[in-house]
């Protein structure tokens, strides 16, 4: 019996585009080879949800924040959350997270899991910096456009921050 997502329609949950999508199933070796090549230990619900499918977009795509950041007063965006293997998974040498930290200048916090619609300028993030490398991981986002990374909390973990998903129509998008 799965643990996560029990009151959530993970049935529905993914658009039907396969922008970040990988090939692939998600095996307990491909998620332990992941592991000992990022060094973190993935949680059990970002887990659980890739192997409904491996990576892609979602059909609620904002996150509410009372934190302003880059994007917006309100709300971050994400275009794509990554899964595993294939040019965007998180273990991936072309644009995986260690490219991220590498060629971005992110922060070397946790993993980069989730695209946003700036090409690169921010990203959403696991967080290991609180429970350690095989602790659970808060989720942020974190803006790398100024001079120095800037952080910003949004959810206690993964799940809740999936579950957190808000369509974009729920923001005033006017200016």
């Amino acid at each position: 019996m799965n643990k996560y997502f029990q009151k959530f329609d993970i049935a529905g949950f993914w658009d039907d585009s396969d922008y970040f999508t990988s090939s692939g199933e998600i095996t307990v070796e491909r998620v332990l080879d992941a592991e000992n090549k990022l060094g973190y230990k993935l949680p059990e619900s970002y887990i659980q949800l890739i192997r409904t499918k491996n990576g892609g977009s979602s059909k609620k795509d904002c996150f509410p924040t009372t934190n302003p950041t880059s994007w917006a007063e309100d709300h971050i965006a994400i275009s794509g959350i990554k899964g595993l293997g294939g040019a965007w998974g998180i273990d991936s040498d072309d644009l995986g997270n260690q490219h991220c930290i590498d060629e971005w200048g992110y922060p070397e916090i946790g993993i980069a899991v989730c695209e946003c619609p700036s090409a690169g300028h921010d990203m959403v993030m696991l967080d290991y910096r609180k429970n350690g490398k095989s602790g659970e991981p808060e989720v942020v986002h974190v803006d790398v456009e100024s001079d120095e990374p800037t952080i910003t909390f949004l959810a206690k973990d993964f799940e809740a921050f999936i579950v957190g998903l808000v369509d974009v129509e729920l923001f005033d998008l006017s200016e």
